[in-house]
């Protein structure tokens, strides 16, 4: 994209938002048949500036920036967590993990492609943020500054972090394939057994992979462990966990990132086709309309069965996933056991 075209979506983009300001970015983006990221470097050198790769070294920094917002979605579901990242730990260049009692995510770092420092501007809408995409222009993971952030400390990242050419130029890449699953050979009563079998969540997804089956296939195959449940669950889940201070686990992931809401939910929302936690420190958006199926899965580990509510859209993506908080060693909370059990 020449230098002339990037003014030119500037100035698209700039007129959009006088005409929509409530439009989010990623819904304007496709309606000005572009991407979140290139309005974005549409601005490098000004209201954005562009940082470099070294994304690893980049997490390492931003406990500097004291209390912030973290912003990651799908195309159904957005989580937003307030909070002071803690312990950042990077274990090898492509996988990363932040864990604290605010902050909580497990990044991918094969999937990043590129990142900006964004200042505010009333007029584009921008407000001050790190905000990481992929190859193919889609938001990954966004950091906000609130009130109480170190400001100085997001200009010194800024700084160290900055590529020398600030280009306006984003050179994307076409999406990759869609992964091929062998569902309709896999030896069905065989992954049932293995599932039978499991000692640890995590071991969960080297499950699928193994078998080359999708998530949303595992579960219709699973037996006993896995069980479809109403739509409307979700709903159910969210007023029961407000209203008996049921503490749960809520987590939302893309390709590039997963994040996870640990604690208390309080303030339920919908409107309509969507419900909403509208909490101080933490929100959830869910889309009702994209909920094609939601299940009940069962997972055997060494402290018991662990129980998570999953939902799907209609082409067989996770939305979001739901669980009793627990943590590794200890078996799960007994009203999300029985909560869980008994829905329908």
């Amino acid at each position: 994209m020449s230098i002339a075209i990037n003014h030119i979506l500037k100035d698209k983009w700039i007129a959009f938002r006088r005409e929509n300001p409530r439009v989010r970015i990623r819904d304007a983006a496709k309606q000005l048949n572009t991407t979140e990221a290139e309005i974005l470097a549409a601005f490098a050198g000004s209201s954005v500036i562009r940082l470099n790769d070294q994304f690893a070294e980049l997490w390492k920094r931003l406990p500097q920036l004291g209390y912030v917002m973290v912003l990651t979605r799908n195309e159904s579901c957005v989580h937003e967590r307030k909070g002071v990242f803690e312990e950042v730990s990077i274990n090898n260049k492509h996988v990363g993990v932040v864990v604290g009692k605010d902050i909580d995510l497990r990044m991918l770092f094969h999937c990043w492609a590129f990142a900006f420092a964004v200042f505010d501007n009333e007029e584009a809408g921008f407000k001050k943020s790190i905000q990481v995409f992929d190859f193919q222009g889609t938001a990954i993971v966004k950091i906000y500054l609130q009130a109480a952030s170190d400001e100085t400390a997001f200009d010194h990242i800024v700084r160290d972090f900055q590529e020398g050419l600030q280009s306006t130029e984003l050179v994307l890449k076409p999406a990759p394939a869609a992964p091929v699953y062998a569902n309709e050979e896999a030896d069905n009563p065989a992954f049932v057994q293995a599932w039978s079998e499991l000692k640890d969540t995590h071991d969960f997804f080297p499950l699928l992979r193994k078998y080359n089956v999708s998530r949303h296939y595992a579960l219709q195959v699973a037996g006993e462990f896995a069980r479809k449940i109403s739509n409307d669950s979700v709903k159910q889940l969210l007023e029961h966990a407000a209203a008996t201070e049921l503490e749960i686990m809520i987590f939302v992931s893309n390709h590039g990132n997963i994040q996870i809401h640990t604690g208390p939910v309080k303030k339920i929302v919908e409107i309509p086709n969507w419900i909403n936690v509208m909490d101080p420190d933490f929100n959830l958006h869910l889309r009702l309309d994209h909920i094609a199926d939601v299940w009940l899965v069962k997972k055997p580990t060494t402290d018991g069965l662990v129980h998570s509510i999953e939902v799907f859209d209609a082409a067989g993506e996770l939305i979001v996933q739901f669980f009793g908080r627990r943590k590794p060693g200890s078996p799960e909370l007994p009203g999300w056991s029985s909560f869980a059990n008994a829905l329908q």
